[in-house]
């Protein structure tokens, strides 16, 4: 499988999802309303029903979570003294530096990282992603808080910060297949019939919403500082994941080649939500979102033909 067979049919979708917005053939509010329908829905079905049919013992692997969340670590706490001592030469705040290590090392798998995977290495490498990514939210977005709270807990508050990422609607698909498949519960073969047809369109949709959204953003004034993260988010961090899945924890290949293309997916929207809620470097990383997922094409592109 080639490289350009595996990206070209997501970049169409992505481009698709773009132009119609763009040309104003779809509106903003519809837009929304299929983006209500892909996450509140078809994704969370998706990744229920993947992660009830997984087999967990070869999905929940030790290393390959060290190979991930090691270099994801290890960026962070760059990015956060890049932005401290480089960026900000000392003078500014926990939060926005927090925020920045966040821009630098939160990965969008869900909407770019996925399908990617799935193509590339195929379908039965879902439940290795799924358990990965239970952890990815809470472990970075935790961290970002306890950072931004040593300086500022002015309107933020660790009650609402846990009930919101408990009831996220990935994180709690996500747990409830897990919880599902580890117990036991039998789910009718209609039912789960049923549950397929629902999480088909869940990919699609997600890039053609991506897409959309891209219309949305702009790469605004801080495009240097989202241009250092971009560099930190597709090329440090995944040439670190697949120094330590290779060499360290001696990964098999396709091990190696999952946790690379995941660390190697663009910035996910929902860190600019964190920046938003700690009124800290909004721009900086509505601009990485943007920026992060053009650059994305080339960089998933470089790693697929590094690791392929």
């Amino acid at each position: 499988m080639t490289i350009i067979s595996i990206t070209f049919p997501l970049l169409c979708m992505v481009l698709l999802g773009y132009w119609v917005t763009h040309f104003q053939f779809f509106s903003k509010s519809q837009i929304g309303g299929i983006s209500k329908f892909a996450f509140n829905l078809c994704i969370p079905v998706f990744l229920f029903l993947n992660m009830y049919l997984a087999h967990l013992e070869k999905s929940f692997d030790i290393n390959m979570l060290a190979a991930f969340y090691l270099p994801v670590l290890g960026i962070y706490l760059l990015g956060f003294l890049f932005n401290r001592y480089l960026m900000e030469r000392g003078r500014g705040t926990g939060a926005g530096s927090s925020v920045f290590a966040l821009g630098c090392s939160y990965s969008n798998t869900i909407l770019i990282g996925l399908p990617v995977i799935i193509a590339a290495l195929g379908e039965q490498m879902m439940g290795s992603v799924f358990a990965i990514i239970t952890f990815h939210s809470a472990i970075l977005f935790a961290l970002t808080f306890l950072l931004a709270a040593r300086h500022s807990i002015d309107g933020f508050s660790w009650r609402t910060f846990g009930r919101t990422l408990v009831i996220n609607p990935v994180v709690l698909s996500i747990t409830a297949g897990l919880v599902c498949n580890a117990i036991g519960v039998p789910v009718h073969r209609e039912l789960i019939a049923a549950l397929t047809l629902i999480s088909e369109p869940a990919l699609a949709c997600a890039l053609f919403v991506l897409g959309a959204n891209l219309s949305f953003y702009r790469i605004g004034d801080n495009w240097l500082a989202s241009m250092f993260a971009s560099i930190f988010k597709l090329l440090l961090l995944p040439a670190l994941v697949y120094l330590c899945g290779n060499y360290l924890l001696a990964l098999n290949h396709q091990q190696v080649s999952l946790v690379v293309l995941m660390s190697a997916s663009p910035l996910g929207v929902n860190a600019y939500l964190v920046a938003t809620q700690l009124k800290s470097q909004q721009s900086t990383l509505a601009s990485t979102v943007v920026l992060s997922t053009i650059l994305s094409v080339f960089s998933f592109s470089f790693w697929l033909w590094v690791l392929l």
